[in-house]
């Protein structure tokens, strides 16, 4: 019998994700350096636990953070982010305004949501090679088209992108192009950060095709990982800080990263008319984030316990990207590229060309059989017919695993690699 499902029900995969958790759930002994977890133990327990009794402690302040909010998002919570986003851009206020900003049930909803009232059927999203691959993910399942931009340590190659976009005007499919997507700072997966001069650059390319597209294209800046450095240099001013991008910038945030992944709480910036066909479409799935997580963050964020929590954080990942960093020299082989974090959660590896590390290698199955388990780069490569995706990288993340598993996980996959490298 035929099936009921819609298009997009037939057409989604299961995400790389859900079998990446479910191979960790179903071997106790096996060290996961794939998932992107946050740590356990620097999660704020204690300060989240004072921060609600505050709030539950009377009707006048229990009653609102219990009842229904409005759609956009708690005011308060709205302005609070527009000004945590000033003050990390130098106090910058160009395109920082709380009536531009929505709270989503994290970053993910607000990408999801985005592309929802961007794009059509066969569209097409202009993304890093490689990518955060649960937002190919997103792309697979819409019928969104992708094309890769390569990737540099400083961001992406402009060369490249010029290059991509002279073929899609040539091909005339420039007309279906709707947005380049950046994961801006410490990258999923790589840990790339990119420079305000290639957002700046970037920026002046997609404008520079506009007129052959018909259209506005977006540059959709996704910080993520903003606020979880821990090197020492400086940080890089948004996207949202340029001339010009107000009309164009989409940025996406979250504070689930920095204070606590189970919040999920997230929030973007947009301009018009992109804010309001949103606000419409997160009417249709929520009509509003969980208001009393939005009231807890607020509560946060006044206190001072956010930046504090932050702090923390920081502090534990610099401790465990060290413990990483000693671990793949002492383990891997010289000939192994790595991309060393200078913040977020992961570390990029890419083998001799030639050598597969993807979910159907001999090294995959070994290191399963060492039970350690990674990310294989390949899922992080859209499907771009104008190349082959490479096979030879593994992301590797320090953010939930313990130091002594860090050391014994890339010890184990350090013994794989010798063998095939």
């Amino acid at each position: 019998m035929k099936t009921a499902l819609s298009a997009l029900g037939r057409r989604t995969a299961p995400p790389p994700i859900s079998w990446l958790m479910k191979t960790a759930l179903a071997r106790p002994k096996l060290i996961s350096l794939a998932a992107g977890f946050t740590d356990n133990a620097t999660l704020p327990v204690e300060s989240s636990r004072q921060l609600l009794n505050n709030i539950l402690r009377a009707p006048k302040t229990g009653q609102p953070a219990l009842q229904y909010g409005t759609t956009a998002g708690e005011e308060k919570l709205r302005q609070l982010t527009a000004l945590h986003l000033q003050k990390l851009d130098g106090g910058h206020d160009r395109a920082h305004s709380p009536e531009r900003v929505i709270i989503t049930g994290g970053s993910q909803q607000l990408l999801y949501m985005t592309l929802e009232a961007l794009c059509d059927e066969g569209d097409f999203v202009l993304v890093e090679d490689p990518t955060y691959f649960v937002f190919l993910g997103i792309l697979q399942s819409h019928g969104f088209r992708a094309r890769g931009v390569r990737l540099e340590r400083d961001g992406l190659d402009l060369a490249h992108l010029e290059k991509v976009l002279t073929q899609l005007k040539k091909s005339g499919d420039i007309r279906r192009v709707k947005a380049l997507y950046l994961v801006t700072y410490f990258q999923n997966p790589t840990g790339a950060t990119t420079t305000l001069a290639k957002k700046r650059a970037a920026l002046a390319l997609l404008k520079k095709f506009e007129r052959a597209a018909g259209h506005p294209i977006y540059l959709l800046e996704d910080a993520a990982y903003r606020e979880l450095r821990f090197d020492h240099g400086a940080d890089v001013p948004t996207a949202l800080t340029l001339p010009g991008a107000r009309d164009r910038v989409i940025y996406a945030g979250t504070y689930s990263k920095p204070f606590a992944t189970g919040v999920r709480v997230g929030f973007g910036i947009l301009p018009e008319p992109l804010f309001t066909a949103v606000l419409r479409i997160k009417g249709n799935h929520d009509f509003g984030t969980a208001n009393l997580l939005q009231h807890l963050l607020a509560r946060a964020l006044e206190s001072g316990t956010y930046d504090q929590q932050v702090a923390k954080a920081r502090c534990n990942y610099a401790r465990k990207a060290r413990v990483m960093k000693v671990a793949l020299a002492n383990h891997f082989p010289a000939n192994v590229e790595i991309w060393e974090a200078g913040g977020g959660l992961y570390f990029w590896a890419r083998l001799p060309k030639g050598i597969s590390a993807g979910v159907n290698s001999k090294i995959f199955q070994a290191a399963l059989n060492h039970d350690v388990l990674y990310v294989p780069g390949e899922l992080c490569y859209a499907d771009d017919s104008s190349r082959r995706k490479p096979s030879n990288e593994m992301r590797i993340s320090f953010g939930n695993a313990s130091e002594a598993n860090i050391r014994e996980g890339i010890r184990r996959l350090g013994a794989v690699l010798r063998k095939y490298v």
